[in-house]
């Protein structure tokens, strides 16, 4: 929790220093800078080839293509993500960040590209409820919404933080872990892809979450435009077709 607050003051102080553009800038140079993280499957990842992909990254691509401009994709830890937006490394950052007062004070956010929640998952007979972590150690990606839920949880012995989910995952099944919380499209993914149905189940949801893309604080152009392109996808059936290949059913916020 220390080092998120640090972050945010980092973020505060880094306000006065950005160089961030407008959007008639980035027209004009024809060129957007995008921010994500790349460790984050089905939404922004790796392939095999070592290729950014992900529904966020077809989502991203698609709201580029309908503004008229081409995108520069540049990967980042997840927890420097929002630092570097505000310093003017990138113009908009993708990265699955959950709406929260907190951040809120350091960006500026776009209407929300999808609606999740933070999930449970653990080994089959481990615990599924807020209450059944009393005592247990729990894992989380470091800087998440996860780990601010996780911390707050009554009686959980230890919380344990990782850079990356993958890493967490690793632990819960070698028994490091007796839970790991992440967001529920991650958890689900990750069971099938891994195929360990048999070895782990979801448990409840800690709590939901609107989740969207984020500008530096005060670029009002951008994130108007952001805003129009994303309404414009939701509403041309494009965002339907990208949520239905990555999760078979339609994600937007209800």
């Amino acid at each position: 929790m220390r080092k998120l607050l640090l972050a945010f003051v980092a973020l505060a102080l880094g306000l006065a220093f950005a160089q961030v553009r407008t959007w008639d800038q980035i027209k004009r140079s024809g060129e957007v800078r995008i921010g994500t993280e790349g460790a984050f499957p089905p939404f922004n990842y790796f392939d095999e080839k070592n290729q950014l992909t992900g529904f966020e990254i077809d989502l991203g691509n698609a709201l580029v293509a309908k503004l008229g401009v081409k995108p520069r994709w540049i990967a980042q830890a997840f927890d420097t993500l929002l630092i570097q937006l505000n310093q003017g490394r990138f113009d908009f950052v993708i990265a699955s960040h959950g709406i929260t007062p907190e951040r809120a004070k350091a960006v500026d956010f776009t209407n929300p590209h999808y609606c999740t929640g933070g999930i449970i998952v653990s080994r089959k007979g481990g615990p599924k409820t807020a209450q059944d972590l009393a005592g247990k150690v729990v894992g989380v990606q470091v800087g998440t919404t996860y780990m601010e839920a996780a911390q707050k949880l009554p009686g959980v012995k230890e919380v344990r933080t990782y850079q990356k989910d993958p890493d967490a995952l690793q632990d819960l099944l070698a028994g490091r872990l007796d839970a790991w919380v992440t967001d529920r499209f991650v958890a689900k993914e990750a069971i099938k892809e891994r195929k360990l149905e048999g070895t782990l189940q979801l448990g409840e949801l800690l709590f939901q979450e609107k989740v969207a893309m984020a500008v530096a604080k005060g670029n009002k152009t951008l994130l108007s435009a952001l805003n129009q392109a994303l309404a414009d996808l939701m509403k041309d059936g494009t965002y339907a077709k990208i949520s239905q290949k990555w999760f078979g059913e339609d994600v937007r916020c209800r």
